[in-house]
């Protein structure tokens, strides 16, 4: 996975974070709600599998959806080959402080650090990632 910076919350004065997310391999994060910020994704390559509160969705190239705050979420990139993400985040809110430390990590760390990375940047994580098959 890679995360791009698209537009900066300092350039927005803090009501916009857009990163471009690029999965290599099929999968996505775990299942998380923000508490502070509406998450669009708008898919530039490759086929996505939404669930977004209690509804799924899939998406291909030019599909966008809307995940709102304090609403559930989890996404996985679950087509062959490459797969691009447009997201943006509004308010920017700890995005991109969030992206900094993530970028930091060697791995994925333990469940519990994860949780914490994302409790401290205003969210909380739910569960498991979306099985990518």
């Amino acid at each position: 996975m890679r995360i791009d910076v698209k537009v900066t919350p300092g350039e927005t004065n803090g009501e916009l974070l857009v990163v471009e997310h690029t999965d290599y391999h099929r999968g996505g994060p775990p299942k998380h709600v923000h508490l502070h910020q509406d998450e669009w994704f708008y898919v530039l390559e490759g086929s996505y599998r939404f669930v977004i509160g209690d509804e799924s969705h899939e998406l291909k190239q030019g599909d966008s959806i809307l995940a709102p705050k304090n609403v559930p979420h989890v996404f996985a990139h679950v087509g062959d080959g490459l797969g691009r993400v447009l997201i943006a985040y509004q308010p920017a809110g700890q995005m991109a402080g969030f992206f900094d430390e993530l970028a930091q990590l060697d791995g994925l760390p333990p469940m519990e650090e994860l949780a914490r990375l994302f409790r401290v940047h205003g969210m909380e994580l739910l569960g498991p990632p979306l099985l990518a098959h």
